[in-house]
């Protein structure tokens, strides 16, 4: 059974977009790609323990093992070497991505303390989004109990064949990310 948002995005935005921005083929409209979460551990340079505990509330919030990223230069300031692990990421694709974006949207989000919507000017020039989250504790897979670190992530919403940053925006509108007016 397919998730709910890739039978939303076949049914319903799809034919909107194809009519909003004239696409002759359904090919030609934008479509999700991916989504990229990345969760950055900069405290793993003295406790390798603190990485193994974001990598497994990253494991439970996305569904998917995350991997180890490396540092790609030394900065001295910040007391990291080249090669040290410093983060973990996680893609996902198909039905995993849309079951994602579908807990972001109508449950993680909405959680947020004063929440607003997200900004609208965080895409970049291939129409690309990238939404920062404070906390890991906003997703309701995670046990507060058991979190000693708050710890942020960035998740990018990956868009293949956005034209421009309007078509990105609207494709995502559509599909129910709450932007601020």
């Amino acid at each position: 059974m397919a998730p709910r948002l890739q039978e939303t995005y076949r049914n319903t935005i799809l034919p909107e977009l194809r009519e909003q921005f004239g696409f002759e083929n359904v090919m030609e409209a934008p479509h999700l790609e991916k989504i990229v979460v990345n969760m950055g551990v900069g405290d793993a340079i003295q406790d390798q323990r603190l990485l193994e505990t974001a990598m497994s509330e990253l494991a439970t919030i996305t569904g998917q093992k995350p991997a180890i990223r490396k540092a790609k230069k030394s900065i001295s300031n910040f007391k990291v070497r080249e090669g040290a692990n410093i983060a973990c990421m996680t893609t996902l694709r198909g039905a995993r991505m849309y079951e994602f974006m579908d807990r972001l949207l109508n449950v993680a989000l909405p959680r947020v303390r004063d929440f607003r919507g997200v900004p609208k000017n965080s895409f970049d020039a291939q129409g690309n989004y990238t939404l920062g989250v404070r906390e890991q504790t906003i997703f309701p897979e995670i046990n507060i109990n058991n979190v000693t670190h708050a710890r942020g992530m960035n998740v990018t919403f990956v868009i293949k064949n956005a034209r421009s940053v309007e078509e990105s925006r609207e494709l995502l509108r559509k599909f129910g990310m709450p932007f601020r007016n």
